[in-house]
């Protein structure tokens, strides 16, 4: 399974680095949100490929993807209030 959360969390970086290729060729946030979201969410593959899926405290890293999805919902709205004006 360690080796599925690996592939995932080098797949969330690679699309973290094309939203940020994105970003610096438009500077449109959602690119930027984009890209941080998909940042944080290689670091929750990588967190749960380290830790031991036996650990009591394995839930905390969802609390990562969490976030990357906050991110998300944050770039999309932010996206959408800006192009409304």
């Amino acid at each position: 399974m360690q080796f599925v959360w690996g592939a995932l969390a080098a797949g969330c970086a690679v699309a973290g680095l094309f939203f940020l290729r994105f970003w610096r060729e438009s500077r449109d946030r959602l690119f930027a949100g984009f890209a941080a979201a998909f940042f944080v969410l290689a670091l929750n593959w990588a967190a749960l490929g380290v830790v031991n899926p036996s650990d009591e405290t394995r839930h905390l890293t969802y609390l990562l993807r969490l976030v990357a999805f906050l991110i998300l919902i944050w770039a999309i709205v932010d996206k959408n209030r800006r192009s409304a004006r």
